[in-house]
């Protein structure tokens, strides 16, 4: 067994490796890029290295640097996570060559899956069954469009290279192909290197079903079960859960068993996962999409049914162990769902947030298990994938699961930067989720039923301003009247009117006056109540007209946060509120809708446009947002280049709207 092993990732895959490996007593070493020191990987590990600048070319991909930290530090194999280097075979023939050991499967087995033309063709040589479409490596554009147009409408462009949904499109006519290739493309190089595409028939009323399997090296393969993985969004799995509601005993037998011999044909070791897209309609008809040769993001629910620790499975294997349990040895036990907790916001399209976590709150509890990289100081940035946590639940069967899940997110609070906790919980509640009647299109479907902010409730206007009070007025017994706080006369108390304005809501009047600990408290037009506020830390108690609830409360940079409930609610007094004169789209202001870097730049300055038009597109967090003009005029300001960052709605282009006038007398 090793007794140092090198981490090759960052954030929560790495704390969670890092957790594994301190349980078997093996010393952990973290690898961090600049932007990184000081994570949380990097406190729980037993030694950490820098390895570069943020970009992660120059730090968590460059090969060169983390077999340097190996070295130096004495590590004698690398697990990599998964993401950046973990199904790269060059780092995987690069390790075998610096007599590193590589926690993962044979170069052969990666070579033979990570090209999904290869992969494709070397499974159906073992009879497993393959979705319709065109592999051939190397197609031009030309020839992709007419694999599209031979496969038919509607097809799915796919990377050849990578996965997780990075640079896949689907498109329905042949017009559309060509800006979906050349984003396909551009995104599939930035992501991986290699903009080879392959195209597929488009399944549409499809569900995204995955078995684990674990191999050694002497012979051995098995499968642990299924993961249902259909509730995504832009091909990102969002909600995972095992076993699949869909199967019964017989299709998860057959699925398995394919499975296994795809592994088997690749002389696979390892944990590795096999994915397959079942037609919701004819649910017997299964094909192989893909296999992921390294662990899953959505391995903790194989976990929680099995019993089994994958990370050490992986660790022992790499050892040169035999797989302790065999085919036989397979049970599942209960029911596991788990959810992704991103930074973005879901009204906003899904769009990447950043910031600094100011408070934090992480669900526990009976059958609840949260894998995080957040602590209170971290930095969220734009150069990483915004995926912040993993929050699971188990139970002895799927609706008792499902309803932990939504408690344990309902006391999930991250303070500081918006994430999308709350949609979590709404896809949970949806009928069809918890129905068990799921597909990838579920939540495309659904839209604004999903996304729509809500704005917080009154009780939780009154809170913030309990919160205001509490802060502002003098600690300790009021001795001398002149210390009294702002709006506060002798006799009775005058009232102070706080303006608060939530996302997703008008600005609120809201009026309290006495102390925080004997208060009362009005909303909008609503009668005033009695209230009492006391905050100890990061925790604030309110009891209102009798009843009694309990907040985590940051106030920072202007804005009260609050949460309770799977909310959290950010308030800003309205005169603090920058002023959006001008800025409206109807002006033809164009503003970045999100944190980033503008990768391309479509137009120039004086170039005539239509409402629209493509005028630039900004990336983060590896996601491309392609900006358009909101009016049709004249490009009259474009202060970006590609390449340059820029701030979540910063101006990134005017357009000048077309006078009445001129479109007059051109008609």
């Amino acid at each position: 067994m090793f007794d140092t092993v090198l981490v090759a990732n960052r954030g929560e895959i790495a704390v969670r490796v890092i957790r594994t490996l301190r349980a078997m007593g093996i010393r952990s070493v973290a690898v961090h890029s600049d932007a990184d020191a000081g994570a949380l990987h990097t406190r729980l590990a037993d030694v950490a290295v820098p390895i570069g600048p943020a970009p992660a070319a120059q730090s968590y991909l460059s090969i060169e640097r983390v077999l340097d930290a190996a070295a130096r530090t004495g590590a004698q194999a690398i697990h990599p996570g998964y993401g950046f280097l973990s199904e790269n075979v060059e780092f995987a023939r690069a390790c075998e060559a610096a007599g590193v050991v590589f926690i993962g499967p044979p170069v052969a087995a990666i070579e033979a899956m990570a090209d999904k033309i290869r992969a494709k063709q070397t499974v159906m040589a073992a009879g497993v069954p393959v979705v319709p479409g065109r592999t051939e490596p190397g197609m031009t554009d030309d020839q992709v469009i007419d694999a599209a147009v031979a496969v038919g409408f509607p097809v799915l462009l796919k990377p050849s290279a990578g996965g997780g949904g990075k640079g896949m499109r689907v498109v329905r006519t042949k017009d559309e192909l060509p800006d979906a290739i050349a984003g396909a493309r551009r995104e599939a190089r930035g992501s991986f290197g290699d903009d080879t595409l392959l195209v597929e028939r488009y399944v549409g009323n499809s569900r995204h079903i995955e078995v684990q399997v674990l191999g050694d090296a002497h012979g051995t393969v098995i499968h642990l079960g299924e993961r249902e993985c259909s509730l995504q969004r832009r091909h990102q799995k969002v909600i995972e859960e095992a076993p699949s509601p869909l199967l019964d005993t017989a299709m998860r037998a057959s699925m398995g068993r394919a499975a296994v011999e795809a592994a088997k044909v690749v002389g696979y070791t390892g944990a590795g996962t096999v994915e397959f897209i079942v037609d919701a309609d004819r649910p017997r008809d299964f094909f192989f999409l893909e296999m992921n040769t390294r662990l899953q993001v959505e391995h903790p629910v194989t976990e929680a049914i099995t019993g089994l620790d994958l990370v050490e499975l992986q660790v022992r294997v790499a050892a040169g162990e035999r797989l302790p349990i065999d085919q036989s040895d397979v049970s599942l036990d209960g029911h596991a769902i788990e959810a992704r907790l991103y930074a973005e916001d879901p009204a906003r399209g899904f769009l990447p947030q950043a910031g600094t976590v100011l408070g934090l709150v992480e669900a526990d509890g009976p059958g609840v298990r949260v894998d995080s990289s957040l602590a209170v100081g971290t930095v969220v940035g734009t150069d990483y994938d915004p995926m912040l946590a993993k929050v699971v639940a188990w139970a002895p069967d799927r609706e008792t699961a499902r309803a932990r899940l939504v408690a344990a997110l309902g006391r999930t609070a991250v303070l500081g930067v918006s994430t999308n906790a709350a949609f979590l919980r709404a896809l949970l509640s949806d009928p069809d989720v918890v129905a068990g009647k799921l597909d990838t299109g579920l939540i495309e479907r659904r839209g604004a039923d999903l996304t729509l902010p809500e704005p917080p409730p009154p009780h939780v206007h009154a809170a913030a301003a309990l919160a205001l009070l509490a802060e502002r007025e003098p600690a300790g017994p009021l001795v001398d009247p002149w210390e009294l706080p702002d709006g506060w006369r002798l006799g009775e108390p005058a009232w102070t009117v706080h303006r608060l304005q939530a996302a997703g809501g008008e600005p609120v009047a809201v009026r309290v006056r006495g102390r925080a600990a004997a208060a009362e408290v009005a909303v909008g037009e609503g009668e005033p109540v009695p209230a009492r506020a006391v905050r100890a830390g990061d925790r604030l108690t309110v009891t209102l007209d009798g009843l009694t609830s309990s907040y985590a409360l940051v106030h920072a940079d202007g804005a009260v946060w609050l949460a309770a409930d799977g909310h959290v609610a950010v308030f800003r007094e309205q005169e603090r509120l920058a002023s959006s004169a001008g800025s409206t789209a109807a002006d033809g202001v164009v503003t970045a809708p999100m944190p980033g870097t503008v990768t391309v730049v479509r137009v120039a300055v004086g170039d005539e446009v239509t409402a629209g038009t493509p005028l630039l597109v900004v990336e983060a967090m590896k996601m491309e947002h392609v900006l358009t003009a909101p009016v049709d005029g004249v490009v009259a300001e474009l202060p970006v280049t590609a390449g340059r960052t820029v701030a979540l709605d910063e101006r990134v282009a005017l357009v000048t709207p077309a006078s009445p006038d001129a479109e007059q007398q051109e008609t």
